[in-house]
Formats: C-alpha cells, structure tokens, sequence
C-alpha cells in the first residue's frame, strides 16, 4: 500500500489501516513463526487439517496482543499493557464484545488474506447464561477460576500460506497517530529481520521410545457417580424431561513440560481441523478440536454436528468393521439425527426462511484415535443481524448440552459437580471483516499453576449403557493423554 492510499482510506474514515509485506518462507513452518515471532503472553496460534487428513491452507500466527478484554460473570475488563483502561457490570456482555469490536473500523485491501485480525480467543461454556437467564448463575464451585470471556485485540498477525510456501505479515495502524504510515512500515521492517534470525532449539519429541502408560489423573467424578449421574439422565428422560444430555467429567494431572511441546506432540498424534495454541499468560489453552461451533463468512452460517463415535481399528479390516458397526447402531443414529435438528433449528433462528441447507448428512471423519458421524448445515445469515447473532443462537454446541437445549443444560448443572469454563464453549475469532470462525472447545487442555485439565463428554439417551458411556469419556482424552506423555518425555532445551 502506498503513503497515498494509505492517507486517502484515512481521509474516508477508516480508524485503522492494515499495513502488509509478502515474503518466500519456504524454510520456515507455522510453529517456527511463532516461536521466532510471537512466543510471549497474549499471543496465538492456529492450524488446520481438514477431515483430519489434509493440512488447510492456512495458518494464523498471532503477535503479542497489547489489548486484553476479560469477563468474569457480568464484570468486563480491558487492559492495555497489563493496564486496566476499562471496567464495567454489564447485564450483557455479548453486547458489549460486539460494540467494542465495531469501534473498529477496518478496511477490507485487495490481495491480503481473508483474515487480517480481529478479536481471538475464546468464549466459555457458561456465556449461554447471558442469553437465558433462566439458567442464573453457575452453581458449582469453579476451581479453575478462568474467565468465562477472554478475547485479544489482535493487530499485528502472519498469516502462512502451506501451498505457495509465503506469507503475509500484517499490522493494522491507526492513522491518528504521528508518523503512522512509516512507524508501521517500520514495524514490518523489523518483523521481517525477526524472521531471517535463527530459531532457539527446541527439544526433540522421540516418537520411537515406547509409549508410556496413560498417566493417573484425578476426575471430578468417580466411575460410579458418573455412571449414577447416567441413570439419573436416562430417568428425567423417560419421564419425558429432555431427549438427550450430555454430561463430562474433567480429568486433571500434574503437568511441568512446556504447553508448546503439547502442542507439538498434538499435531503430530491428533490433527484436526481446528489446533489451537493460546498463551494468555497465566494459564495456557491448548487444543485439537474436530467440530465447527458456528462459522459464518460472507453471511454463510456453517455448523457441523459430530455424534457418534467408535475407536480406531488395529488394522484397515477392523477400521472397516467399526465403521459399519457405528452406522448401523440405533442408539448412535438416533442421537445424530436429533443434534441434526438441533443444529437445524439453531441456525434457522438466525437465517433468512428457506435458506437452512443439511449439505452433508452422517457422513464418517476419522482422527487418530477415534472415528465420528459428522453432518454439516448451512443457512443464509439474515439482513440485520451480524456473528454475534449467530453465535448467541447456538452457543452451546447441541452436541454438548443435549435437547431440548435449555433444559439439558439445566440438569447439567444439577449432576456436573464443578463449572465447565472452557469447555464446551467456543474457542476462535471475530474478524474485522464481520466474519467468524469457532471451533467447540473439546479435545482441550487448560494448563494452570502446574496442572493440566482436559474434559470430555458423551450424549446420553434413553438406551445409553452408564459403563460405555464412561468408556467414551476415557477414549475422548486419549489423544490428549498421549500427546502429554510425550511432551513430558522431551528433555529440556
């Protein structure tokens, strides 16, 4: 961009300006990037890999972000160099995430990736309670003590491009400023000498040694109260109080690797079509999930159920078998067939009439350690209504509270002894540009004061078996457990 076009997007009004330079970096990855570039507090990471075979296009690499805004219950706070500028009890703060990003005014410029920056990180489980009062306040204990909001004004990204072996290193400017135009170029300037130093060494993650036995973790239920917490479910259901639940245990261990080498470990055991690394200072979140909460881009809402699951067979004949075995089991086609609906009914609260598409229906996804039913429904977001709306109508996933939805959650918090935070809410971006990419924060590690706490789930009906359901948990967290026992294993750099 010229000095020239850069003061006439000034002079329409534009409040902040992305600034790009293009390079080869073919003898760079992703990871590299980011430990060369962003390896501080209040930065990220994102990857793809589609069908859990075929690494996506594109990578996101976030710089440190200088802008922080937390929510706890109803108490907002935004930071600004570990500064707090802003504090404020709001009965919505949806309302005021989506007011705080239009105080951007962002252009879209020619040639630059689709996402250029926005608003990252992650919404928790319990945001849901913002939309339904119903629901009131947690009232499980929260021995984790994360927010239930945590979004980074994220102004400075490389986007890494794993076709053409490029990227693009952006910033957004604010033009108010002095020297705007040539402090940002300046800005790049310096990136790009970041970029050409060599990497620190990093340890090696031998995946030869023999795999180590799934370390104990402590859960936050027992096998019998998880399995009495299933009948008790599989009661209110039969009396005709919901369809379906789906109720997680957390599973918590000691943990002194570095988050990063988890994350290098994950990549390797469990790819997926959303990895996430987030270091947010005090804790880190850490993931490879399978399922799109909602995405929306250029007004196309896509949400993808998953429900059904078998382990991965020893061999090719035993994958098969699985998989004829998932697809003609009637309690795990009756349970995909409702979050169908589900999903069906989410998106169509907030797409045109008619516009709601099933464009896959139970098609099979298989990951490292497990094989999914996945569906994918699309609608036409309505005139009007922007991601936010879209995100409040289906926050949560079906796939983690069960149907109907406000009543699932309900006896959610009646059986589940400690309040989900992360888990089961969303984890992604808003983009400047309206558009909006969620992941379900499943297959997910919170790493805390020395601990790791991973949560898994599973949708219970009315011919759920209690000790396979528990099973299904266990098989949940195995990619996790062994990309942990991995990383522990990997000595210091």
């Amino acid at each position: 961009m010229t000095r020239e076009e850069f003061l006439r997007l000034a002079a329409e009004g534009y409040n902040r300006i992305p600034l790009a330079l293009e390079t080869i970096a073919d003898f760079d990855t992703p990871l590299s990037i980011y430990l060369k570039l962003a390896d501080e507090p209040n930065s990220y990471l994102l990857e793809s890999v589609q069908g859990g075979e075929k690494w996506g296009r594109y990578s996101i690499i976030g710089l440190p972000c200088r802008t922080v805004m937390r929510v706890h219950d109803h108490t907002v706070s935004v930071t600004h160099d570990g500064v707090e500028v802003e504090r404020l009890e709001t009965e919505d703060p949806l309302a005021f995430v989506e007011a705080f990003k239009a105080r951007y005014n962002v252009p879209t410029v020619a040639g630059l990736p689709r996402f250029n920056g926005g608003l990252v990180g992650y919404f928790g489980y319990d945001c849901v309670r913002y939309v339904e009062p119903r629901l009131g306040k947690c009232p499980n204990p929260d021995p984790l003590g994360v927010p239930d909001i945590l979004l980074m004004v994220s102004d400075a990204v490389v986007v890494f491009d794993n076709l053409a072996g490029k990227m693009h290193a952006i910033v957004l400017v604010d033009p108010a400023q002095p020297q705007a135009y040539e402090n940002g170029l300046a800005r790049l300037q310096a990136l790009m000498k970041k970029l050409r130093q060599p990497i620190a060494p990093r340890p090696g993650l031998d995946l030869t040694r023999p795999q180590a036995a799934d370390p104990v973790f402590r859960s936050s239920f027992t096998q019998s109260d998880y399995e009495k917490a299933v009948d008790t479910i599989k009661e209110y259901i039969l009396a005709g109080d919901c369809m379906q639940v789906v109720p997680s245990q957390r599973m918590s261990i000691d943990f002194k690797a570095a988050p990063i080498d988890l994350y290098r470990a994950l990549r390797c055991f469990n790819p997926t079509p959303y990895m996430y690394f987030f270091n947010f200072g005090d804790f880190h979140v850490v993931g490879s999930s399978p399922e799109v909460l909602v995405r929306v881009e250029d007004n196309l809402i896509t949400v993808r159920p998953i429900a059904g699951t078998r382990p991965r067979g020893a061999t090719e004949e035993a994958d098969r078998a699985l998989e004829v075995d998932l697809l003609s089991d009637d309690k795990e086609i009756a349970e995909h067939l409702m979050l169908i609906d589900l999903g069906r009914n989410d998106t169509g609260r907030v797409s045109e009439i008619g516009s709601v598409k099933l464009t896959e229906k139970m098609v099979i996804e298989r990951y490292s350690n497990v094989m999914h039913i996945v569906s994918n429904v699309t609608g036409q977001l309505k005139s009007g209504l922007t991601a936010m709306d879209a995100l409040r109508a289906i926050l949560p996933a079906g796939t983690l509270s069960g149907a109907p939805k406000i009543r699932a959650m309900e006896i959610i918090d009646e059986l589940e002894p400690v309040k989900r935070g992360v888990y089961g809410g969303a984890v992604g971006y808003l983009a400047w540009n309206g558009n909006m990419d969620t992941a379900i924060a499943i297959r997910t590690a919170v790493i805390k004061n020395g601990e790791l706490h991973v949560q898994a789930g599973g949708g219970i009906v009315a011919d759920s078996v209690p000790a396979l359901e528990w099973e299904e948990t266990l098989n949940k967290r195995r990619a996790m457990f062994r990309a942990v026992a991995l990383a522990e294993q990997a000595p210091e750099a």
